[in-house]
């Protein structure tokens, strides 16, 4: 497995697969092809259903446009072998292609194509399931944030104290900014007023009214373009953060305790990114949100004093709920009903992380075998169910306005 390093990246929303992803694309299509009088550009599949309300012309010209003119070919209808997430660069002179490349945008701002496939990328974990690592940290009587040090270095803590910071900062600008979204839903960032809301309340509602303030905060600043930590995507950002972000300041967990949280938190995820996919377009939101939900209830069940064991089983029990969750984003924009969904997810986290710690960590299905589930489902599920806007809400939302009009 790949380091943590190239789960958790920031860049600005809404959307990893769909915007950070175009955008380093087209920086290193730049890169190679500079002396052109041209560049074109073809989204395929469920890049150019959603693009545009993901953005992906905007990142993709605000990397191109400044060296040569741009054109954005849409082809919705054409989705390419290797995932569905297909671009087409290519740079023109005379009005012919010079250089083109195929390259796909795989969840997570993460790219590969045919060729990159066949090379594997630098393993830093030789163990890629939970079930191996789990009987490592029985063997070695360590638990999974001292394999994430073993594996990646003393280095990676400095990285997560990064990735950690970006967080908090994203949590507390988001707590702090009113007014609509941008997209044309009319949606109103709800985050403070769930955060004010709270100190009216007593114990379980207010923490509950808090987790679901920070989560809306961070999944509203992505919506709106903001930075943004993928964990694992930028369309499930504010799950983790939020999990992380209110132990943090309700138990005064030290800053060291959430960083190995965090690194937990990432190794899980780690698993279901290399297992199967954290792509909507691949395997729908339960790769996105679903993943975040593991990642965020080992991440808590470890803070409060998780055997190995138990920490799996909250994963576990958290990924399997989301099993079959649909991605179905109205209008292509990473809102309705991406937002609530962190929400309630983050929400979930926490009692998957009760349920494991009251248990003593038996369980019957593992959370590779959920993995593996959640990767078959995902790619049973039609394809208008998977980040294209063609199926559920999205179509049912735009039948009701059409039927208004």
């Amino acid at each position: 497995m790949e380091s943590l390093e190239a789960l958790y990246k920031v860049g600005n929303g809404p959307s990893s697969s769909h915007t950070m992803g175009p955008k380093r694309a087209a920086e290193q299509f730049a890169v190679r092809c500079r002396e052109v009088e041209a560049y074109r550009v073809t989204l395929y599949g469920s890049l150019a259903a959603t693009g545009k309300g993901h953005l992906t012309d905007v990142a993709i010209r605000s990397v191109l446009e400044p060296l040569a003119p741009t054109e954005i070919v849409w082809k919705p209808d054409v989705t390419l072998p290797f995932h569905p997430n297909g671009m087409l660069f290519e740079g023109l002179r005379g009005g012919a292609a010079v250089d083109s490349w195929t390259i796909y945008s795989i969840g997570g701002g993460a790219l590969a194509n045919e060729t990159t496939r066949a090379e594997q990328p630098r393993s830093v974990y030789p163990m890629s399931t939970i079930a191996q690592i789990k009987q490592w940290c029985y063997d070695e009587g360590k638990t999974y944030w001292e394999y994430v040090n073993d594996c990646e270095g003393p280095e990676i803590w400095d990285y997560l104290d990064h990735i950690w910071t970006v967080m908090c900062e994203t949590i507390e600008r988001g707590l702090n900014n009113d007014g609509v979204l941008p997209g044309g839903l009319k949606v109103a960032r709800k985050a403070s007023t769930y955060w004010v809301k709270s100190k009216s309340y007593t114990d379980s509602l207010s923490s509950r009214a808090k987790i679901y303030a920070y989560a809306l905060a961070t999944a509203e600043e992505n919506a709106a373009g903001g930075v943004v930590v993928t964990a694992p995507t930028c369309g499930s950002s504010g799950v983790v953060p939020a999990v992380l972000y209110h132990l943090a300041s309700s138990r005064n967990f030290l800053r060291i305790r959430i960083l190995r949280a965090l690194a937990t938190a990432g190794l899980f995820g780690n698993v279901a990114k290399t297992n199967s996919s954290i792509s909507g377009a691949e395997v729908g939101c339960q790769g996105e949100v679903g993943v975040a939900c593991a990642m965020a209830a080992a991440a808590a069940c470890q803070l409060f004093g998780g055997t190995p064991a138990q920490i799996e089983y909250a994963a576990e029990m958290a990924l399997e709920h989301h099993l079959g969750l649909t991605c179905d984003p109205v209008c292509g924009l990473v809102q309705v009903p991406c937002i609530e969904r962190n929400a309630v997810a983050a929400a979930r986290a926490f009692d998957a992380n009760a349920y494991a710690t009251l248990s003593d960590g038996s369980h019957l299905v593992s959370y590779d075998r959920v993995v593996a589930v959640m990767n078959e489902t995902g790619h049973n599920l039609p394809s208008l169910y998977r980040e294209t806007s063609e199926g559920g809400l999205a179509r049912h939302y735009d039948l009701h306005t059409q039927r208004e009009k």
